[in-house]
C-alpha cells in the first residue's frame, strides 16, 4: 500500500487530486531570533494550510488509485455505519447519503442506484472506492453546485429513438419508435411552457442516422441533448427505468465484463462529463420520484449518440416492452404523458442547479411533495430490491491522462 498525501480542489465537477509539493510550512522557532539576519526576499504568497477534511490519502492497489470510505466520509462530513454483514457501509449526514457494498459495482447515492466503473474493494480493513468513481460519479451528486462551466441553458435537443424502417423494440401493443416520438412530442410542449427552445432530431416517422442526430445537437448552443428510448430483453421479467451518460475515459461501461486496457485508453472522454452525469441524475430522480417503477440505475455507456455529442447528453430508457406490465403502461398515452412530465421537471431541476446553484431535488423530495408531507430517507438498510452485482472481470486501469482532447 502506498499512501500519497493530496490536496483536493474542484475542476468542472470532478475532484482533481494533485500531489502536494511538500510538507506544510511550519512557523519559525522562537530560538531563531538569535540567528543572523538574512537579506529580505520578495514576498511570496504561501498556500493556506489545508484543513484536515480537505486532505486526501490516495491508496495504490495494483495499477489503480483508490480512496477509503472513511476518507470520503471525512471530506463530505458524513457519518458512517457498517451493516451486520460487514459488507455494506452507509455514509449519511441528512443531506447526502452514500451506500457502498464490497465487491460490487452498485452503490446507492441519495436514495437511487448508481453503477460504478469498478467494484468497491477491501484493503487493510478499509472499504476502498476507485478514484475515477469518486471523481466522476460520487462528487457530481454530492456537490453538484461545484460543477463549473455550465453557463445558461436555453435549448433542449430532443431525440426520439429509432424511426422509419428501424422500429426498435416491439410489444403486442406497438413499437419503440412510435412511443419514443410521442414522448418527445409531449415533452416538447412542456419544455416550451417552461421557457425552453426545443429542437427535435425527428418530428415524424423517418429514419435518422446516429451521426446526424449528434450533428444536430452539436450545432446548438447553451443546450442539452436528451434521447428517448424503451427497452427489451429476452428476460421477460426485466422491468423498470434506467438512464445513461457517457462512460469516462479509461473505464469500462456498465455492461462491459472485460475490455482490453488499450481499448479503454483509446476511447475519447468528454469535456462536459460532469454536466452530463448531473443531468442524468436530475432527470432520473424526477422519473423515479414521480413514477413508481423499479430502479435499474444511473449507468454508463458509449452509445454513439452519447459518444459523438459534444453538449451534455443523456439517454433515457423508459421501461421494457418485453415485460407484460411495463408494455401495457407504455402503450397508454396518458402514462407516456406522465413520463414526459417527469423528464421535463428533471430538466428544469438541472437548469436550477446550472443557473441558480440550487440543490437538486431528489426522488425522496418529489415523493414527499406528492404525499403532501415530509419523509425521512433511511438508508441504514440496503434497498430491498437491490440485486446482487454481476462479477465482471475488472479491467486493470487507474485513470490515465489523455494525450489529446483532455477531459477536465
Amino acid at each position: 500500500m502506498i499512501a500519497v498525501r493530496l490536496r483536493a480542489f474542484s475542476i468542472v465537477g470532478a475532484i482533481s487530486l494533485t500531489l502536494a509539493c511538500g510538507a506544510l510550512a511550519k512557523p519559525a522557532s522562537a530560538k531563531s531570533s538569535a540567528a543572523k539576519p538574512t537579506p529580505a526576499k520578495p514576498a511570496v504568497a504561501k498556500p493556506a494550510a489545508a484543513k484536515p477534511n480537505e486532505d486526501w490519502q490516495v491508496i495504490k492497489v495494483g495499477p489503480r488509485d483508490y480512496l477509503s470510505a472513511d476518507n470520503i466520509a471525512k471530506f463530505y462530513d458524513l457519518l458512517g455505519n457498517v451493516d451486520a454483514t460487514g459488507k455494506t457501509v452507509v455514509l449519511n449526514n441528512g443531506r447526502n447519503q452514500l451506500q457502498l457494498t464490497l465487491d460490487s459495482r452498485e452503490a446507492v447515492v441519495n436514495g437511487l442506484r448508481n453503477w460504478l466503473c469498478f467494484p468497491v474493494i477491501a484493503h487493510d480493513g478499509k472499504f476502498l472506492v476507485s478514484r475515477i468513481d469518486l471523481a466522476k460519479t460520487i462528487e457530481p451528486q454530492l456537490r453538484p453546485q461545484m460543477i463549473q462551466g455550465k453557463g445558461k441553458l436555453q435549448t433542449v435537443v430532443l431525440d426520439a429513438g429509432h424511426g422509419g424502417f428501424d422500429k426498435g423494440a416491439r410489444s403486442g401493443y406497438g413499437s419503440e419508435k412510435e412511443y419514443a416520438l410521442d414522448v418527445a412530442r409531449q415533452l416538447r410542449g412542456r419544455l416550451q411552457a417552461q421557457g425552453f427552445k426545443v429542437i427535435m432530431t425527428r418530428e415524424n416517422d423517418v429514419f435518422l442516422p446516429l451521426e446526424l442526430r449528434a450533428r444536430i445537437a452539436n450545432q446548438t448552443r447553451d443546450s442539452i441533448f436528451v434521447s428517448i428510448h424503451f427497452n427489451a430483453t429476452s428476460n421477460r421479467d426485466a422491468t423498470g427505468f434506467e438512464i445513461f451518460s457517457l462512460t469516462p475515459r479509461g473505464a469500462p461501461s456498465t455492461a462491459d465484463d472485460a475490455l482490453a486496457l488499450s481499448f479503454l485508453n483509446m476511447q475519447a472522454g468528454s469535456a462536459v462529463d460532469a454536466q452530463s452525469f448531473e443531468l442524468s441524475a436530475a432527470v432520473y430522480h424526477s422519473m423515479l420520484g414521480h413514477i413508481p417503477e423499479f430502479d435499474r440505475g444511473i449507468k454508463r455507456a458509449r452509445f454513439a449518440v452519447l459518444r459523438l455529442t459534444k453538449i451534455p447528453a443523456i439517454l433515457v430508457e423508459g421501461g421494457f416492452l418485453s415485460e407484460t406490465n411495463d408494455s401495457k403502461l407504455v402503450a397508454n398515452p396518458a402514462w407516456r404523458g406522465k413520463l414526459a412530465e417527469a423528464i421535463s421537471v428533471g430538466i428544469e431541476n438541472y437548469r436550477n442547479v446550472t443557473e441558480k446553484k440550487q440543490r437538486p431535488m431528489l426522488a425522496a423530495d418529489y415523493r414527499a411533495q406528492d404525499a403532501g408531507g415530509i419523509t425521512v430517507l433511511d438508508l441504514a438498510q440496503p434497498p430491498g430490491r437491490l440485486e446482487s452485482s454481476p462479477a465482471p472481470e475488472v479491467v486493470p486501469v487507474s485513470n490515465p491522462e489523455p494525450t489529446s482532447n483532455p477531459e477536465p
